[in-house]
């Protein structure tokens, strides 16, 4: 049973704008949807927005983390919010209210992040709702076209969402075009008679944007196949600044939220229960990396050495590698008792490779770097596009080898998009793997 109102909702979130506004915080307009839980379970499935397209996998990922939930397994999010403008969060009507005030706050949070974190800068956030609308009423369109239908539609979607995240990582970095590329080497080569270079080479640099190649390059696709390749690369570009920024994100938020709560003077009733609340969610996890609480611990250990005003200076300008590699020294890691392990296959069980020592704890830091967001995702490039459309695409390997048989199925997806021949290179075990 709810110990809430509506009016108790507005009562606090004016609170909480209040406080954050004299932290000289800037955030978006937050408007909040109240939804059941299984309005949870959908807004989950479609990564928080209302508008997305359909495809199987949405309704995949629901139905798992329903059956989940139903044998309490697992629970759901107490807040959920969107990178937009207005910023649209949900609040779960069978909170209580203490859940709810401290799920406002840290929806300020992270909008403060969105609006403020320079990657987040070119995700449109004024008009992404309507980007997204468009993109479904397109996409549900081809369904229904039966000349099309959905097979052929998912066909293409299965594909792309396997290359979805083989696109540019890093916003806002701009590359010279290929006009621009020849003419500096045609300078090159009047300056320097040895230089020499292709200047029929295509692309004239590796291209990491393997979606928006295929998607201007193919001679196997139509038109409809263009646009849904399209319309997964642009929202590949919305969502990467998200895995780029969890642990920043997620730590910013859980700071911003701890702050507001401790001025508004909570009753014991609300506060105390926040105070349990608070702790279960920045608490370490066991064998794994807690975003919520790394994030948090190392704002709470910046904020303490160098005050509040560098921490917002920070939240502005980092993303979780350059954030973790800036501030993760061996005093934090001893204090977090951080250490690394791996399994090995001589014994058949894991073991510590590392611990936070003068020794080892670079060594931590930078495993802990390698694994966090997308640095966990293979990054694969076009090296080159012959004159018959060959397509030779190149893993660029980072001591980690591909999983021989997922990789394959991706290079198969691939294929699919491409219509001609591909050759990918990458490394195995030392030695020269031609897909």
């Amino acid at each position: 049973m709810s110990n809430w109102t509506v009016g108790d909702l507005e009562m606090w979130d004016d609170k909480i704008c209040k406080v954050a506004s004299d932290f000289d915080l800037d955030w978006f307009p937050i408007d909040y949807e109240i939804i059941d839980y299984q309005e949870m379970l959908g807004a989950m499935a479609y990564t928080g927005i209302p508008t997305h397209y359909r495809h199987w996998s949405y309704g995949k990922q629901y139905e798992r983390t329903h059956t989940l939930y139903n044998l309490g397994q697992t629970g759901l999010p107490y807040e959920m919010i969107i990178n937009s403008n207005p910023s649209i969060a949900y609040l779960m009507r069978e909170n209580q209210l203490y859940i709810h005030i401290l799920t406002m706050a840290h929806c300020v949070g992270h909008s403060d992040f969105f609006k403020q974190n320079r990657m987040f800068a070119h995700t449109n956030p004024n008009n992404v709702m309507s980007t997204f609308k468009a993109a479904a009423k397109y996409v549900r369109q081809l369904i229904e076209d039966p000349s099309i239908g959905i097979e052929k539609v998912e066909r293409i979607l299965d594909a792309a969402h396997a290359i979805k995240y083989q696109v540019p990582r890093y916003p806002g970095i701009t590359y010279k075009t290929r006009e621009e590329w020849v003419e500096s080497e045609r300078k090159k080569q009047q300056d320097d008679p040895t230089y020499t270079v292709d200047l029929k080479k295509y692309p004239h640099e590796p291209e990491y944007n393997l979606l928006l190649f295929i998607a201007n390059n193919s001679r196997n696709l139509e038109e409809w196949e263009r646009n849904l390749l399209l319309i997964v690369e642009e929202n590949s570009k919305y969502f990467i600044p998200q895995a780029l920024t969890k642990i920043m994100n997620e730590g910013w938020a859980c700071t911003i939220h701890q702050k507001i709560i401790n001025e508004l003077n909570l009753p014991d009733q609300l506060y105390l229960p926040f105070i349990k609340l608070h702790n279960q969610v920045v608490r370490p996890h066991l064998g794994t990396v807690n975003p919520y609480h790394l994030g948090f611990e190392l704002f709470k250990k910046i904020i303490e050495e160098k005050g509040f005003e560098e921490a917002m200076l920070i939240r502005e300008t980092h993303n979780d590698i350059t954030f973790l590699r800036a501030y993760l020294d061996q005093e934090f890691l001893m204090d977090q008792n951080l250490f690394s392990y791996s399994f090995k296959s001589n014994v058949k069980s894991s073991t510590i490779d590392d611990i936070a020592d003068e020794g080892g704890w670079e060594q931590i830091r930078d495993a802990l770097i390698s694994n966090v967001g997308l640095n966990r995702v293979p990054v694969v490039f076009v090296m080159e596009m012959s004159k018959d459309h060959e397509l030779r695409l190149v893993h660029e390997h980072d001591g980690r080898d591909l999983d021989i048989q997922y990789a394959q199925k991706v290079f198969n997806y691939i294929k699919t998009l491409w219509g001609d021949e591909i050759k990918l290179l990458s490394q195995v075990e030392g030695e020269t793997w031609e897909f």
